[in-house]
């Protein structure tokens, strides 16, 4: 498998099979790569935000994956749920500029396009710290585990598309590449 350029170019990394870029079908901003799984209601996102210097590195993927519950209106009790935090050692990252790497996992109830209808959603969130950049790169891969009835996603449900895994999502993190140090302005 080939490195995907991200970006332009500055970054790039293993993307797994069956990704369609979302950039062809809507306008994503400009500091995400969005991509959907062609046959299931999975996507990855890979996102450059703010470097959030406030927050201790162990505690900096929880603040972005209850950020990103608060963006999903999964913030009341019982809505999200953190499974695991765990640190990724430097050495087995091609992104040698990360001051440090977190994997988080965790579970939110949330709604596309703004419906009433929720899903039930394994979140694996990867954390790159770039202080230096002042930039934290944040890579989402959304696992839907129960869609329900009435979601607008009900139709990706039972397709014969192979999923992709945790170790699609792992490979991800592990390719992540920095080819132009410019992108960080």
């Amino acid at each position: 498998m080939s490195p995907h350029p991200l970006f332009g170019g500055a970054l790039s990394a293993v993307i797994p099979h069956s990704a369609a870029d979302v950039s062809e079908l809507r306008e994503i901003p400009d500091n995400q790569e969005v991509f959907a799984h062609a046959h299931t209601d999975q996507s990855l996102i890979v996102e450059l935000v703010e470097y959030q210097g406030q927050i201790a590195d162990q505690d900096s993927a929880r603040y972005h994956f209850e950020d990103i519950a608060g963006s999903n209106k999964a913030l009341e009790p019982g809505a999200f749920e953190v499974t695991s935090v765990t640190a990724l050692p430097k050495s087995d990252l091609l992104l040698s500029e990360c001051s440090s790497a977190w994997m988080l996992t965790g579970t939110q109830c949330v709604s596309k396009f703004n419906e009433e209808a929720r899903n039930t959603v394994t979140l694996h969130l990867g954390l790159l710290r770039l202080p230096q950049f002042s930039t934290d790169v944040l890579i989402t891969f959304n696992d839907p585990q129960s869609i329900s009835s009435d979601s607008s996603s009900a139709a990706a449900v039972g397709t014969h598309g192979v999923p992709w895994t945790v170790e699609d999502f792992q490979r991800l993190l592990r390719t992540l590449t920095l080819h132009n140090p410019g992108l960080f302005g």
